[in-house]
């Protein structure tokens, strides 16, 4: 391998629990790369690895050629990073905050503003705001703002949009999008399965194990094949019925509906038959259109 971001046979623990298991990956440069995982899948601690504040048990992390642990001093000005939950300091003002960050780094605010002002921009409008009065979606590009004012390399964004509407969420991966186009490698992990879809590769975690790598594209690739949407008023005795079927491999939730796995000899027709024999009139069943989250929960079965 031979990415920006290198991480072979990567382990650490806490007591008895092993939070990553043995990772591996490559994280090209220039690339807008996803890590994707639940809550407690060890994104976390990788992402602590890798900004230098946490030393693994195995393995060896390198970002730009500097290795996490012999060259965290050398590293730290090379990475941008911006953890889960808001980390800036909420009694100092929009303006201080930034201006604090670019001291940390020896930098001034106008030497790289180019880089940050169309994510700044509303913020100009209140600069001596406190910090800790900002909505989510302001305190948000403020902290991107703030992981970017040094220009890094390489941007570590650990669950970014967690917490934040629907329509923060969308703008901030629109600015991703154009710090890319500037060159910036950005590693963002997420536990929204949505999300996955506006990466270039994306690599899917759980318990500590990285599952698959690949382009979103390829990953879902033949998915569609045997997977059907369900629905129907009484949606719980739906999944019961559902489960209870021959040709029925797997039935979860899915949304507002139920996803159905099957094998090559269901019938939808004759199922919804079946079902409604049993009472519940309205079922409808129909073919689905398989995505990030069918093949995660694919996965995550089979390593267990």
């Amino acid at each position: 391998m031979n990415g920006i971001i290198d991480i072979r046979r990567l382990t650490k623990r806490y007591g008895k629990l092993t939070a990553l298991d043995g990772v591996t990956l490559s994280v090209p440069e220039g690339s807008l790369f996803g890590l994707i995982g639940p809550d407690g899948a060890g994104k976390t601690t990788l992402y602590r690895i890798l900004t230098t504040l946490l030393d693994p048990d195995e393995g060896s992390a390198t970002i730009a050629g500097l290795d996490v642990v012999r060259d965290y001093r050398r590293l730290r000005p090379e990475i941008g990073y911006m953890p889960e939950r808001f980390s800036l300091y909420p009694d100092l003002s929009v303006s201080e905050n930034l201006h604090f960050f670019a001291s940390l780094f020896g930098v001034d605010v106008k030497d790289n503003f180019d880089l940050i002002a169309p994510i700044f921009g509303q913020l100009k409008k209140f600069p001596d705001r406190m910090a800790g009065a900002l909505s989510g979606g302001m305190k948000q590009k403020l902290a991107l703002s703030c992981a970017l004012i040094h220009r890094p390399k390489v941007l570590l964004l650990d669950e970014p949009t967690t917490g934040v509407d629907a329509v923060s969420r969308s703008e901030f991966w629109g600015m991703l999008a154009t710090l890319k186009e500037k060159g910036i490698t950005i590693l963002v992990s997420t536990s929204y399965m949505d999300e996955a879809e506006r990466c270039e590769r994306i690599a899917l975690i759980d318990k500590g194990r990285i599952l698959d790598v690949n382009t979103p594209e390829k990953l879902i690739e033949g998915l569609d094949k045997n997977l059907y949407n369900a629905s129907a008023k009484e949606m719980y005795p739906l999944l019961e019925a559902l489960r209870g079927l021959p040709g029925v491999k797997d039935c979860y939730t899915f949304g507002a509906t139920l996803h159905i796995v099957t094998d090559d000899g269901f019938d939808p027709d004759d199922a919804t038959r079946r079902i409604r024999q049993d009472g519940l009139t309205d079922v409808r069943i129909y073919p689905a259109r398989g995505n990030i989250e069918d093949l995660f929960i694919k996965l995550a079965k089979n390593d267990g």
